[in-house]
């Protein structure tokens, strides 16, 4: 392309090098998407609970005890189930890391090549791939090689405690409305009180989620929201069924 100096200047595909701006934001509506599943995960499970209790009993003792064991239990359990699947793909990328480092130390000469071929793979010339192999790799060979071949940013690997740490929160910010409602609410009122809270929180949630990940939010709220209400209802009916029969 020509610039107003009548100097020629060449323009790369700027897909070859995405903006650092966008693959932040990108990690963070990821980790903000999880939240929510998280949060739905806690919201779901923990009302099934308190909610199937409440159908055998209407004593607060028994409600609380089941509700407490099940917040409890689903957060660790969360932040365990994260916690491995994180190590797992952070394991990966480091070994992968050192794989590619490994190569650029033993055959350099290879992988300048193998760079090359890459760009020239994106669309670029042959000229213009070697050039831009070349400056990339006497920049930063390593990260153009993690870039374009793996698609790997060494200083974006996910630690597993903080993948952890934000499971486990989440589920506990989603299980803190269903124990409160089921609670503080009168007990005449609080069965059917807590189901509507939940659903209700449940279609926000779906639609927040929707939101970040591009997708129809109505259609995402009726799918939680019937999911929810099938759990508590079949959980609420289980629980009545062994109170009636004197099972429980």
């Amino acid at each position: 392309m020509a610039n107003t100096t009548g100097e020629t200047t060449t323009q790369l595909d700027p897909s070859l090098h995405p903006e650092p701006q966008g693959t932040a934001l990108a990690a963070k509506l990821n980790w903000l998407r999880a939240g929510i599943l998280g949060a739905n995960d806690g919201i779901v499970s923990v009302a099934a609970v308190v909610v199937g209790v409440a159908g055998v009993t209407t004593n607060t003792g028994p409600i609380l005890a089941a509700g407490m064991a099940a917040l409890v239990g689903g957060a660790i359990s969360m932040a365990l189930g994260e916690y491995v699947s994180v190590s797992s793909q952070s394991d990966s990328q480091r070994h992968l890391i050192a794989k590619e480092r490994q190569e650029l130390r033993d055959k350099p000469e290879e992988e300048l090549a193998e760079l090359v071929g890459l760009y020239r793979g994106k669309g670029l010339s042959e000229g213009l791939a070697t050039k831009v192999a070349q400056e990339l790799t006497a920049h930063d060979a390593l990260g153009a090689h993690l870039d374009i071949e793996l698609g790997i940013d060494p200083d974006e690997i996910v630690s597993p405690w903080h993948a952890a740490l934000a499971s486990a929160i989440s589920f506990l910010c989603g299980a803190v409305l269903p124990m409160l409602a089921i609670l503080l609410l009168p007990q005449a009122i609080r069965v059917p009180l807590t189901f509507a809270a939940v659903l209700v929180a449940l279609a926000l949630t779906g639609a927040v989620g929707a939101w970040i990940g591009g997708g129809s939010r109505t259609l995402a709220s009726i799918r939680v929201v019937l999911g929810g209400a099938i759990a508590l209802a079949t959980t609420f009916a289980l629980g009545s069924l062994l109170g009636t029969t004197g099972i429980a």
